[in-house]
């Protein structure tokens, strides 16, 4: 086996590293994300390549369906997933947000079942939050995240079994700059994946649950197949037993969408489930089809998840999952308890409670929250109507979904000024926010993600590409998008602090709502903005 200074040869980190963070960032840890990178990356990459090949056949009119070459895969009914793993059993409410230490004895603290520690779209990538997060949720496996913040104190409570974590690594289109291995960028999948596996690993076994994580963004089984490789190397690595880790994936494009089964298959030793990323969903359906003028659609808040393509997709997931004993996890409730209106409250909190009721009687085992306050609702709902840990039982063996049901776009609705506007206001609102360092922002008592926000985004680049009209008779052009985006953002920097940078998410967006360029994430395209990379300081070094 190569020594570890031979591993840590071509090893630097970019980004400064304080005694706080020295625990994590340790030559051992270091040498494993090597390794993790120099056996994957070029497959990683390969795979995004794919991804474009794949988007030229799509602008070309060419539309997805049930692949054939893994027809066998789908139609053999005697394979299955693996059984829920300690802590998994029941998943019936969990909470999702950032790894800032205020959040994770927050939401470890909630009446919920698990928290998803989220390094990914609710998380602005800078150096300090990733590494920070990590440091976090090191303490916190381990019982050690208290902290006093003024005159306040965060304590973890003592008195009940706290919920069981799950971590959110970036997805594989993303990076990691501030460490580079043999001159190129880590993945930021790898990087979240390999610093919390190698610290946390053991010791989250010990303490009754086990390594997992939620999996975003992937577009097809090879995807999962190149994760569920990385699990095995990683266990290896250590000698834990294989199938130690769980990934439950969210399947949030419409390509991965025709792939459900072949995803479960290929992490099959490795799977708790998949989970409704409806957000990504919504934003993968936009933008995959975004040359093809049968994929418009109207106003985002139409876009419920009782139009038929929505529709379709959450039975076909439920039926999925469930032939193959694995999880079936239903979407985010984004709402935040409206304070200063009892009645605006009342009415938001009333849609939270039909959502979370559409999905327990689906079938799903589980559904999610962003606050709080939200957790009792929804436990409420699928206490009532799931006495059982999960529903892995309801077979949904009537449903029958092929391609024109999960492409079906018949969305009733209209595009308004009205929501013009708001998509540039949630657009500038969560890129203004996330150039600041900060991942996740609350706008009209919703919590803003990057997900809706690239729903906002991808709305207004179709719309014009498109030349629709408004409900209102305009005609939605480069002039009118760019004209509308200029007021909103004098009026959102009017009211916000001085120092603000909305100016500068102006600049972005404005390269991105006239249907012309179009980057594949916003995330991407805003990378730069927030990297704080200097001088390389040699991993052996450390």
């Amino acid at each position: 086996m190569a020594s570890q200074e031979s591993i840590l040869q071509g090893v630097s980190v970019l980004g400064p590293i304080n005694e706080t963070q020295k625990k994590i960032l340790t030559p051992q840890a270091l040498a494993f994300l090597a390794l993790l990178h120099r056996s994957f990356n070029s497959t990683r990459k390969a795979l995004l390549e794919r991804r474009k090949i794949r988007q030229a056949e799509l602008d070309k009119g060419q539309l997805p369906d049930f692949l054939p070459e893994t027809r066998h895969i789908r139609e053999n009914p005697t394979w299955k997933g693996a059984p829920p793993a300690p802590g998994l059993v029941d998943r019936r409410v969990e909470i999702t947000g950032p790894t800032d230490r205020k959040m994770v004895v927050n939401a470890l603290n909630s009446d919920v079942w698990t928290y998803m520690a989220d390094f990914e779209d609710s998380s602005a990538p800078t150096w300090d939050n990733m590494v920070n997060g990590q440091v976090n949720l090191y303490d916190a496996v381990r019982r050690q995240v208290d902290f006093k913040q003024g005159a306040k104190e965060y304590k973890l409570r003592t008195d009940k079994t706290l919920p069981t974590l799950i971590v959110r690594p970036r997805g594989w289109h993303l990076e990691e700059k501030h460490v580079t291995v043999d001159g190129e960028p880590m993945s930021g999948s790898l990087f979240d994946f390999g610093l919390y596996f190698y610290h946390n690993a053991f010791e989250a076994v010990k303490r009754g649950f086990g390594p997992y994580f939620y999996l975003p963004k992937m577009e097809s089984h090879l995807e999962a197949r190149l994760w569920n490789d990385a699990f095995n190397l990683a266990q290896d690595y250590i000698g834990m037993p294989r199938g130690t880790i769980r990934g439950t994936v969210l399947i949030e494009t419409i390509l991965a969408a025709f792939e459900m089964d072949e995803i479960i298959y290929e992490l099959r030793d490795h799977s708790s489930g998949l989970n409704c990323g409806r957000w990504d969903y919504i934003f993968s359906v936009i933008k995959k089809f975004r040359q093809n003028s049968s994929f418009v659609l109207p106003d985002r808040s139409c876009v419920t998840m009782t139009v038929p393509f929505m529709d379709a997709y959450v039975k076909l997931l439920i039926q999925t999952c469930h032939k193959r004993g694995v999880h079936a996890m239903g979407g985010m409730a984004a709402q935040i308890p409206i304070k200063d209106d009892p009645a605006a409250n009342e009415k938001a909190m009333e849609g939270v409670r039909a959502d979370k009721l559409r999905e327990v009687r689906a079938g799903h085992d589980g559904t999610w929250v962003a606050h709080p306050a939200l957790a009792s609702i929804a436990t409420e709902i699928f206490n009532k109507h799931m006495p059982t840990p999960n529903q892995l039982f309801v077979r949904r063996e009537d449903v029958r979904i092929g391609q024109n049901d999960l492409l079906n776009m018949n969305v009733p609705g209209q595009i308004t000024e009205a929501g013009i506007r708001k998509n540039l206001s949630i657009g500038l609102g969560y890129m203004e926010a996330w150039i600041r360092g900060v991942g996740c922002v609350p706008i009209n008592y919703l919590m803003e993600d990057a997900a809706t926000a690239e729903v906002s985004r991808s709305q207004l680049w179709q719309w014009v590409r498109h030349g629709v009209q408004t409900a209102e008779g305009k005609r939605v052009d480069k002039a009118y998008a760019l004209k509308l985006l200029k007021e909103q953002t004098q009026e959102l920097a009017a009211n916000a602090p001085k120092g603000n940078k909305f100016q500068l998410a102006a600049q972005y967006f404005s390269g991105q709502v006239t249907g012309e360029d179009y980057a594949d994430f916003l995330t991407s395209l805003l990378y730069n903005e927030i990297t704080s990379a200097g001088s390389p300081k040699p991993a052996s070094k450390l």
